[in-house]
């Protein structure tokens, strides 16, 4: 009964872990941007947009997290005879796997982009390519972390 009921509350688990990682990355970032644009604004600049692109990075992971937790919706759904303690543990242990792949992932990506944004600003806007290639990277993370969850899960 205890490990059904830990297979039903893996999907929250991952989407909660995913969402978490989120927001502290967009935290991250949101605070670089916003200490960048002061200064921007102190000068008489206009204020820089791809600094929005830097703080809205790490919200793909939620979305990845939340394909998991759907994918962990239609396992049970499908599940013959209910939740066994071996699926329930495997849900588990995909929900706490990716959903920590999910939070650090989106957690440096925010970091990354926190840099990024004080990159841009301390040298007028050079280097944006990269810094979008550098997000790209821990990007890959996030979306490994899905793809092999959602390998386990099939």
């Amino acid at each position: 009964m205890l490990l059904a009921s830990l297979g039903k509350m893996a999907g929250g688990l991952v989407l909660g872990l995913g969402g978490i990682g989120s927001c502290l990355g967009i935290l991250a970032a949101g605070k670089a941007a916003a200490g960048a644009w002061a200064n921007e604004g102190k000068a008489g600049k206009n204020l820089s947009f791809p600094y929005i692109i830097m703080i809205a990075a790490p919200i793909s992971q939620t979305l990845y997290a939340m394909i998991l937790m759907n994918k962990m919706k239609d396992v049970i759904k499908t599940t013959a005879g209910g939740l066994t303690p071996e699926l329930s543990m495997l849900l588990l242990g995909v929900a706490i796997g990716c959903g920590i792949i999910e939070l650090i992932s989106a957690y440096c990506q925010g970091l990354i982009g926190a840099a990024g944004i004080r990159c841009l600003n301390e040298n007028g806007g050079k280097g944006f390519a990269f810094l979008l290639i550098a997000l790209g990277i821990i990007e890959t993370v996030g979306i490994f972390g899905m793809v092999f969850g959602l390998n386990l899960l099939g």
